[in-house]
């Protein structure tokens, strides 16, 4: 009985304290005014450090070349007029917007059209509801080969799968959102990010005049791992701590449990026979040796994939939704004409008004961080202060990896930090006898770990206003009380998972050993 109620006082303690976090997040100005004040701040910040003459000098691996990174200030002639002159290209330049508001008019004709709720209903009629979490988490995870497509595919979806469900949407948006983002380095198969942090890896190890150069696999073993082990962690803190904490859903969205009707199911197979179609023909445009979509990789001499997942990625997942959505619609009759179609695109347009005034804001934030380096001289003094701790072996990957994580709140790029840190970690480490596979990887736990819970992801304002679809008095605080606890049991159970493979002795990937 007294194990019983000591379980029971830490879950009330875990949830007050989660609470009373999004209590004060939420008793904050709205989200837009939030990041409008956060501007001022920097603005007030970076005076103060460019007027203190601070700089800081280091090898970029990304750019190859040593640069000088001085503090700018943005109260002086040149900081005012930067601020007016790039207040719009700020705006129209932010990377998710143009991705979201593509994706989303795909998306929208799927979910008005009816498209979303029927093929719910239909994979939810039989599905265990104890596999529903896993399996959007793991989604999440495996969602980041298409780079930043699961934040406006999976995250939604993972909210509207929990509501069909009957359980509560914010947790299944955290559930995405965790897997999306939280675990950006994890799986099963390479991404976009492993050659590109590989290739930052290699640049530093050219300049520091190490023979040796890894391959962009040389993190995979133990990132696959992580895939499945970040999915049971990712589990256990949304169905035991996160869910439990949001308590009944008493929001206004309410998903409809009826069976399909015949004319539903002759359109979700009308829909399945166009969505088959449909990528048979992007199969044939990406896969074949000369395909169209792919284009010339000159560092590697090879025709490969790499523009098109960076660049036309997006329009072909509006398509891989409008395509059976409209195949869908024309089936029940939701759409008979072109009017119906763009109808459906503009109710989906009319959504993401309250976010489009959200990035504003949080483009001008971001834009000014980047333009005082406040965020870079950071990272260096950091890098600086654990070279200088005297820590070996293990104890110095933990540090390391929280070091990145805490990093991460302040600079959100992660090749944009790594090209900072590389020059510095990885020599360093290389001279302690640990490879720099491992360094990498322990960067990478650390800067996936924290992403959930800094306003400076750039998606992070995208799933506020997610959010506010299902509950419109939901804000920052709480979605950062909902994302902390994965964020710390991340951090923790990743270390843990890391300090197990050290103990070991396993190869963090094919020919990638842990030590020199």
């Amino acid at each position: 009985m007294a194990k019983g109620n000591k379980k029971q006082k830490d879950s009330q303690e875990i949830g007050g304290f989660l609470k009373g976090v999004e209590n004060i997040g939420n008793k904050l100005p709205h989200p837009a005014i939030l990041f409008a004040i956060l501007s001022v701040i920097v603005i007030v910040i970076s005076h103060f450090v460019a007027a203190s003459g601070t700089a800081v000098t280091y090898f970029d691996a990304k750019a190859g070349e040593e640069v000088t990174k001085e503090a700018v200030s943005l109260l002086n002639r040149e900081g005012l007029a930067y601020m007016f002159n790039s207040a719009t290209t700020n705006f129209t330049g932010f990377a998710p917007l143009g991705t979201v508001l593509v994706a989303m008019i795909g998306v929208g004709v799927a979910e008005w059209t009816g498209l979303f709720n029927a093929a719910l209903k239909k994979l939810l009629m039989n599905a265990n509801p104890k596999f529903l979490t896993p399996i959007v988490i793991f989604a999440g995870i495996m969602s980041n080969i298409a780079s930043d497509a699961g934040y406006v595919v999976v995250v939604p979806i993972g909210a509207l799968i929990f509501a069909m469900a009957g359980r509560h949407p914010l947790a299944g948006m955290a559930a995405a959102f965790a897997g999306v983002s939280g675990g950006f380095s994890a799986n099963l198969a390479l991404g976009t990010t492993d050659p590109l942090l590989t290739g930052i890896t290699n640049q530093a190890l050219v300049a520091s005049g190490i023979d040796m150069q890894l391959d962009p696999t040389c993190n995979w073993y133990f990132l696959a791992v992580s895939t499945f082990f970040l999915t049971a962690v990712g589990t256990f803190v949304t169905d035991r701590i996160v869910e439990k904490n949001l308590g009944e859903y008493t929001g206004s969205y309410r998903s409809d449990n009826t069976p399909t009707t015949d004319l539903e199911n002759k359109g979700l197979r009308n829909a399945l026979i166009a969505l088959v179609v449909y990528i048979a023909i992007m199969g044939f445009l990406m896969f074949p040796e000369n395909a169209v979509f792919k284009s010339l990789q000159e560092d590697i001499g090879k025709n490969t994939l790499k523009e098109f997942l960076h660049d036309g990625l997006i329009p072909a997942i509006l398509l891989l939704f409008l395509v059976p959505g409209l195949a869908y619609g024309k089936t029940i009759g939701k759409i008979k004409s072109s009017h119906d179609l763009v109808a459906a695109m503009t109710e989906a347009m009319k959504s993401m008004g309250g976010y489009m005034v959200l990035a504003f804001f949080a483009s001008q934030f971001i834009a000014y961080f980047g333009k005082t380096n406040l965020g870079a001289i950071l990272s260096f003094r950091g890098a600086e202060f654990l070279d200088a701790a005297g820590i070996k072996g293990l104890p110095l990957i933990i540090m390391f990896i929280l070091l990145s994580a805490f990093l991460n709140l302040f600079m959100g790029s992660a090749s944009a930090k790594w090209a900072i840190m590389a020059p510095i970690f990885v020599p360093m480490m290389y001279r302690l006898g640990l490879s720099p596979a491992l360094t990498q990887v322990a960067y990478r736990i650390g800067d996936s770990s924290t992403n959930i819970i800094t306003p400076l992801m750039s998606y992070f304002a995208m799933i506020v206003v997610f959010m506010q679809k299902y509950d419109k008095d939901s804000g920052l605080g709480t979605l950062i009380s909902m994302m902390l606890p994965y964020s710390i049991a991340f951090i923790i159970f990743w270390s843990i998972l890391m300090a197990a493979w050290m103990l070991i002795g396993l190869p963090l990937g094919p020919g990638a050993p842990l030590f020199i």
